[in-house]
């Protein structure tokens, strides 16, 4: 009996030690998500209260940073994320800002500019 046991206890953790690949489902994104070129970011509303859905297109898989700027061009907010390539939606929370105009831009790994946009914090 104890050796019963003992082959069950090895095989759970054996099965338990596995590694489990996560793959993305592929996102359906709304008329107002969509984006017509290969990259770039779009809000859903440029108008925002507390949070905002966005899409964030790329051509490749990889890692990319969104940078929230103020009116005075100052970086107010940054986050770095990995992303799929094509259509990626997000959401960006902006409870922590103070009612203002704001620009949000996507950048690869490298610095270079994927996208830009405006939106107003409400």
């Amino acid at each position: 009996m104890k050796k019963v046991l003992l082959v069950f206890a090895i095989a759970t953790m054996l099965v338990g030690c596995t590694k489990q690949e996560i793959v993305p489902i592929p996102q359906s994104v709304s008329e107002e998500l969509k984006i017509q070129s290969s990259v770039g970011i779009k809000l859903q509303t440029h108008f925002v209260t507390s949070e905002v859905a966005m899409n964030v297109k790329t051509e490749t898989a990889g890692s990319v940073t969104i940078r929230i700027f103020d009116i005075a061009n100052r970086v107010v907010s940054k986050e770095t994320m990995n992303v799929v390539a094509g259509d990626n939606v997000l959401k960006v929370y902006t409870s922590a800002l103070p009612s203002s105009a704001y620009r949000i831009g996507l950048y690869d790994a490298s610095g270079k500019q994927l996208g830009i946009t405006d939106f107003n914090k409400l």
